[in-house]
């Protein structure tokens, strides 16, 4: 299906906008721009008053200091400075927010000029004489609308709820710039960058359907409960005639926050007349050209991103109504911040017969090119499955992984050899002919990328016969590095039989180490809950499991059930319980920090007395994000740069009430770096920062499908492979008989 936008259409043009984040006397403001309502129920979350052991400092101390500069700026408020907060409502009641604004600022002798709405909240410097105003105003048609104004709250310039505020009124002085809000950014249409045959509009739907039988004329039940056509709604709410009276409607199901079962989802129907297609077409995504020269702007360097910041920065300055709009709440835009971050050591490798020191974390494969493996079966027993005209491929296949496999200590045996006809049905059948009770492994060679042939073959070997597979496209085993290509599928077949392939050193003994991530099933209503935890001592064993709930709630359910699995599997390996347990929990949603704190952390917590009632391990658990609108650039003798890889930074960037830090494990070959984000929202273990913060750091080299640190800790990017191989491709609960193996890589 296609992305469609309602409205207006506007012309791609220079993202380069703003967002604002509280602090006390001195507030903060992002470069990004995008609404935060649902995040500011985040901000009221205060984890950090329960760790005595970070009350004082939060802020580690290893490491080599580098200067950082942030697109983050100051502002300046009075002390006390107080905010005052009015609920807003409109009887009758009116749809249209441009017209709810117009109504209630005509006002103007009552509410003032200084004044922020967004709708249904209205914010002013000042209080009214009334703690409850009621005023009329009339519409064009002559109709009265009766408004009343209700004071709810006077905050102080600390209170998490000026968030709400401090967005509209950035959005505001954006827009006193002629910028346009399009999505959830704002756009300088003033220098667009023009892709030819595409319109970007401010709201975005997903046409799931065209229904033939409603036309503009039919009528529709508004929320209110009173019915009206569509031509004369949008008329009344938006000022539009529709030209087209017997055009279908197109149909977009709704998102709901909320799943509740045996309820229908809510449907828009939209007008054809006033959508037009968004986003690239297929085939300019498959022109490079296009592409890279849409990352040139799209993707921009350190010195190219703080040169539009300050040009945002000077236009927002120079602009006599902007400035004066946050003069009139007290408000004043200050410098640029900057900070210092420490660059973490880089960790040694360590593999069976050999440990290296990398010349860079980004990349060790030269390093351990020929180093062996820790450790990992002979793989004696397995099939390999082609087709006709890819049986010299397959030849081909086999006497590079038995070139490859011994120098790395992962002995390959001949495989039964499997011709089958190009159909998934062709490959399932000889499956079912085939698979017995002492084959190791399935590798599949497919004829083309189709998603059907992966799928078919991915969901039998997950659930009807579970054993671990490989598939390979043709194609991929006939490029010029296929030496190179096939030590990685090496790799990954020896991991998918229960192999470890390198460790770094961890100081922490009987440390269990697990990730949990969450996606939503692209076909069946709910979502799926993947967990992963380590087995052993060393950090090379893993446990997976992937569970499914039918629901919309990005919040797990299932932690009691995979804690207490991982927990006996951990006894059964190592022959007593771990001592300590951190948890990195990936995919937490805007808004839902309190949600996971009272709902999920209760659920590890109790999952302890199941496996023991005298068991009480140690206990850290931080949220990982990798979408931010934090950017960092390290200042190189005045020259601005991506950081180096292993940086770290946990002051003046983070919130006072969290126990939070941000890094940087990743290299941004392009473009500026985006770090990842960390808050520990649960931690009895009294873990100094630097051991958390270290800590977190090597186990993002621990992930067996690249030789490089990557950008999450790996077992989260192990629970987001999983997940995102159950959600897309099989739909189904993976068997327990794979838990042990990383058969999803």
């Amino acid at each position: 299906m296609e992305t469609f936008g309602t409205n207006h259409t506007q012309r791609k043009s220079e993202a380069c906008s703003l967002t604002v984040s509280a602090g006390f006397e001195r507030q903060v403001m992002m470069e990004r721009g995008r609404p935060r309502r649902r995040n500011i129920f985040d901000f009221g979350v205060n984890t950090r008053k329960a760790m005595e052991h970070v009350k004082d400092s939060k802020s580690g101390s290893s490491g080599i200091p580098v200067k950082i500069v942030t697109n983050l700026f100051a502002f300046r408020s009075p002390p006390k400075w107080c905010l005052y907060q009015y609920q807003v409502t409109f009887m009758p009641g009116i749809e249209s927010k441009r017209l709810r604004m117009a109504l209630l600022f005509s006002h103007s002798d009552l509410l003032g000029r200084i004044r922020a709405f967004d709708g249904a909240m209205l914010f002013l410097p000042n209080k009214l004489q009334n703690q409850v105003t009621k005023v009329t105003s009339m519409m064009k048609d002559g109709q009265i609308v009766n408004i009343t104004i209700a004071l709810t709250s006077e905050f102080p310039q600390d209170s998490p709820m000026c968030i709400q505020f401090f967005n509209i009124t950035i959005k505001k002085v954006l827009k006193m710039l002629s910028m346009y809000q399009i999505g959830r950014n704002f756009y300088n249409p003033s220098t667009p960058i023009q892709i030819p045959q595409h319109r970007y509009n401010n709201k975005t739907y997903r046409i799931d359907d065209i229904d033939w039988s409603v036309k503009p004329t039919n009528v529709f039940k508004k929320a209110d409960g009173t019915e009206v056509t569509y031509v004369d709604y949008y008329s009344q709410q938006y000022d539009i005639p529709i030209t087209d009276l017997n055009q279908p409607m197109l149909v977009s199901q709704l998102k709901s926050k909320h799943y509740v079962k045996d309820v229908a989802p809510r449907i828009a129907h939209l007008i054809p007349e006033f959508c037009f297609l968004t986003g690239l077409s297929n085939q300019a995504r498959a022109d490079f050209r296009i592409m890279k020269d849409l990352a040139a702007e799209t993707q921009l360097t350190p010195e190219k991103r703080q040169q539009r910041l300050h040009e945002l920065i000077d236009n927002i300055q120079r602009n006599t109504v902007a400035r004066t709009e946050l003069e009139g709440w007290g408000l004043r835009l200050d410098e640029q911040i900057s900070l210092v971050g420490r660059v973490l050591q880089t960790e040694k490798i360590h593999m069976f017969d050999h440990s290296c020191q990398p010349m860079s974390p980004v990349d060790w494969s030269r390093e351990t090119r020929n180093s062996r493996i820790i450790g990992s079966q002979p793989l004696q027993d397995w099939l390999m499955l082609f087709s006709q005209r890819n049986c010299e491929t397959a030849g081909k296949l086999l006497a590079c992984l038995k070139k490859v496999g011994p120098p790395m200590g992962f002995s390959v045996e001949n495989p039964k050899m499997v011709q089958v006809n190009e159909s998934p049905t062709s490959f399932i059948q000889a499956l079912r002919h085939h698979i017995e009770s002492s084959t190791q492994l399935v590798l599949c060679i497919l004829p083309s990328n189709q998603k059907n042939n992966y799928d078919c073959i991915k969901k039998f070997l997950c659930v009807e016969k579970p054993i671990p597979s490989q598939c390979v496209v043709a194609r991929t085993l006939n490029r010029a590095n296929m030496m190179s290509i096939v030590t990685k599928i090496a790799l990954q077949m020896a991991c998918k039989i229960g192999g470890e392939l390198w460790m770094v050193e961890i100081p922490l003994k009987s440390l269990m180490v697990i990730g949990i991530d969450i996606n939503r099933d692209a076909l069946r209503k709910g979502i799926y809950v993947g967990f992963v935890a380590s087995i052993n001592t060393t950090i090379t064993k893993w446990l997976s499991r992937c569970v499914f709930q039918p629901s919309n709630v990005e919040v797990a359910d299932c932690l009691k059930v995979c804690m207490r699995g991982a927990l006996n599997k951990w006894l059964e390996v190592n022959h007593v319980l771990p001592g300590r347990i951190v948890v990195y929990r990936h995919g937490v949603g805007d808004g839902q920090l309190m949600t996971l704190v009272d709902y999920e952390v209760p659920q590890i917590l109790d999952s302890f007395k199941m496996v023991n009632l005298d068991y009480s391990p140690k206990v850290t658990i931080v949220v990982v994000r990798k979408k931010g609108t934090c950017r960092f650039f390290a200042d190189l003798n005045g020259m601005l740069q991506n950081p180096p890889v292993g940086t770290v930074i946990d002051n003046e960037a983070t919130r006072p009430e969290w126990y939070d830090f941000f890094l940087i494990s990743q290299c941004a070959r392009q473009g500026t770096v985006s770090p990842t984000y960390y808050n520990v929202v649960y931690d009895n273990s009294k873990m100094k920062p630097d051991h958390v913060q270290r800590l977190t750091y090597k186990i993002c080299h621990l992930y067996y499908n690249w030789q490089g640190v990557i950008r999450v800790p790996a077992p989260c990017q192990y629970a987001f492979k999983l997940t995102t191989l159950v959600a897309q491709n099989v739909h189904r609960e993976p068997d327990l008989e794979l838990a042990d193996r990383l058969f999803f890589l």
